[in-house]
């Protein structure tokens, strides 16, 4: 069996439990969900999706970096709402930290997200 490898850096939020912000396994990256979380004060975002948008995939692109990946790598992700009427606002967001990169994607509207939050993003990526 491969070794695995916990990522923890402190320019995304720190697990808020018992778990790690990704994990490196034979070449896959798989990033456990962001939330709006700034990591420099600890704070969660307020403003709307859109700005919480930003700050997730602000976050989620931080942990890829610390885990050997970025954006580009990235094969699938998923995307929490709390709302399905968010999805536009998410998505324009989502489009222009992607660029013209693809990956897989599923978005769910959730009942609650952690800390009463709008947006939740994991992903799946390769490392370089």
């Amino acid at each position: 069996m491969s070794e695995l490898r916990a990522v923890d850096t402190d320019r995304a939020p720190r697990a808020i439990g018992p778990y790690s912000q990704a994990v490196v396994a034979e070449g896959w990256v798989f990033c456990s969900g962001q939330i709006p979380i700034d990591p420099e004060t600890g704070e969660m975002s307020s403003g709307g999706v859109g700005e919480q948008t930003e700050l997730v995939l602000r976050n989620l692109a931080a942990v890829l970096d610390a885990a050997g990946s970025s954006m580009h790598l990235v094969v699938k992700t998923t995307v929490f709402l709390r709302d399905m009427n968010d999805f536009a606002a998410m998505n324009e967001i989502y489009a222009r930290h992607f660029g013209e990169h693809r990956p897989a994607r599923a978005a769910i509207q959730a009942a609650a997200l952690p800390r009463g939050c709008a947006v939740e993003v994991e992903c799946v990526a390769r490392t370089v």
